[in-house]
């Protein structure tokens, strides 16, 4: 493993396999962590790839390289999500405030622990304040992982919505949280991002 700062670059659809590698190693460590999240892709596997796709084709999601190996990704977009029939996942109040969504923030297994996940969700919180003009992020986290819920507290976020689960049953990310500050320690130590 190499040292930091680490490189992060935007990734192109050419980078699709590196996507799905670091999601499926996630959801193998996942399997043991009293959680569903990424048992299956959801809600097929053809749906759950032509989003990747999607969101590498517009330039959303960046890889974060140690040398020639990648430790993490994540997806940023201003886009509000919605579930495969349409319908948003955040409510109307809420859309109506400029956020930035954040998903698929995935740290690969041999580089946990060293920060790299809060490292990329400040980087976000400084990407929102660029593009939007506020660091308020949003992120709809898998309903059943307790765990990760309580991580995103930890980073500073707080319940988007008023009550879990949120509407949209069969839905499996209804635990919505936001973050409107950035932090006093950004994980700019641990993170290069090479100017375009």
């Amino acid at each position: 493993m190499g040292r930091p700062p680490y490189l992060l670059c935007r990734a192109s659809p050419s980078h699709f396999g590196v996507i799905l590698q670091l999601l499926e190693e996630a959801a193998g460590w996942l399997r043991g962590k009293n959680t569903d999240q990424w048992a299956r892709p959801w809600p097929d596997r053809r749906t759950r790839d032509e989003r990747i796709w999607r969101d590498l084709d517009s330039g959303s999601t960046w890889i974060v390289w140690d040398a020639a190996v990648p430790a993490g990704t994540i997806t940023v977009t201003t886009e509000v999500p919605r579930d495969p029939a349409g319908r948003y996942v955040w409510p109307r109040r809420k859309r109506r405030q400029q956020a930035l969504y954040v998903r698929r923030v995935i740290v690969g297994r041999s580089h946990a622990g060293l920060g790299l996940g809060a490292a990329l969700i400040d980087w976000a919180a400084e990407a929102a304040m660029q593009q939007i003009g506020t660091p308020r992020l949003r992120i709809d986290v898998w309903t059943t992982n307790r765990n990760l819920h309580a991580y995103y507290r930890g980073r500073g976020f707080r319940r988007g919505a008023p009550r879990l689960p949120w509407k949209l049953p069969g839905y499996p990310s209804r635990a919505l949280f936001e973050r409107t500050v950035i932090p006093d320690i950004l994980g700019s130590a641990l993170l290069s991002v090479p100017e375009p």
